[in-house]
This record gives structure tokens, C-alpha cells and sequence, in this order.
């Protein structure tokens, strides 16, 4: 399985989204044409229904002539309340029990990384391995967590590129 981060988003820094549907910044035209000259072959491209998402995905099937297929449980982490806010006008109340156990803490009105990683790999063993995944950095390092067994803070503190293959880890 090969996973992909969709492409850079039109994002301004500091902004909370997982759910917002936000645009793609104008990079991302580069980055899908490089992610589709070096794809491999696939025989079904899954990806996140979110926009950002969409010109990556269907890129890389019309490349590699594979199945596309949109599946919700590949977004982005749901953070409710806290979508299209700035992190520092999130109260601190809120988002600092949050910040100390967030796979098991949702931010109001969202949902926890625990739930986001059931989906995630419910996804992923659906897909199989010989598909690409087009997702969001949530979801790759829950995959990485489950099936690398790397721990929530190493999944972390590793950088998720735009737009780049990466080797999924064996189930």
C-alpha cells in the first residue's frame, strides 16, 4: 500500500482544520503533476472525499488506469468546534486537556485520535495492500502507530510530506 498526504492546502499558518474543506495553495498544481510522474501502477486509488484531496486522487488513477474510489473514513481528524479558528484564539481550557491525551480526548464537538485510527485502518485493510491511499497526515500517522508501532509522539515528530508516496507498512 502507498499512502499520499493530499497536496499543499491554501491554509493560512496557525489555522485549525481537519473537516474544513479548504482550497489547495498554488503549489499543489506541481506537486499533483510530480506525484503523477512518479506513480506506480495501482489497481484502486482510495482516497478522502475532501476537496483537497480529490485532484491528487484522480491524478494518480488516471495515471495508473486504477479504480477511484472516495471514502469518508479517510478525513482528516473531526476537531468540531476548533475548525477554521486560529490555535492561540482556541481557550487554553479547552485545548490543553485536549493536547495531553487526544486519543482519548475529542475537542468539543469532534472526535479522538482512537476513533479516527478505528476508521483509518478499517479503511486501509478494506482498500488492500495493493492500492494508494490519498489522505491527510492524521490518518498516515495512525497507520504508522498501528502498524509500524511507532508511539503516538514518534508518529508525531515525523514530518508527513505533500503529495509523496509513502511505503505503508505491512499490516
Amino acid at each position: 500500500m502507498i499512502l499520499y498526504r493530499h497536496p499543499t492546502p491554501a491554509a493560512e499558518p496557525g489555522l485549525c482544520y481537519g473537516r474544513l474543506d479548504i482550497g489547495l495553495a498554488p503549489s499543489a498544481r506541481a506537486e499533483i503533476a510530480a506525484a503523477r510522474r512518479a506513480a506506480q501502477p495501482f489497481r484502486l486509488v482510495v482516497a478522502s472525499p475532501a476537496f483537497r484531496a480529490r485532484a491528487l486522487a484522480e491524478a494518480l488513477a488516471e495515471a495508473s488506469g486504477a479504480a477511484l474510489r472516495f471514502d469518508e473514513r479517510l478525513l482528516e481528524l473531526d476537531f468540531g468546534a476548533w475548525e477554521g479558528k486560529r490555535w492561540f484564539a482556541i481557550p487554553r481550557r479547552e485545548s490543553d486537556p485536549w493536547a495531553e491525551d487526544p486519543r482519548r480526548r475529542a475537542p468539543p464537538g469532534g472526535e479522538t485520535f482512537a476513533a479516527l485510527e478505528a476508521r483509518v485502518l478499517a479503511a486501509a485493510a478494506e482498500a488492500g495492500p495493493e492500492a494508494a491511499l490519498v489522505t491527510h497526515a492524521g490518518p498516515i500517522r495512525a497507520l504508522l502507530i498501528a502498524r509500524a508501532g511507532l508511539s503516538f509522539t514518534e508518529a508525531f515528530a515525523r514530518k508527513i510530506p505533500f503529495a509523496t508516496a509513502l511505503e505503508a507498512p505491512d499490516a
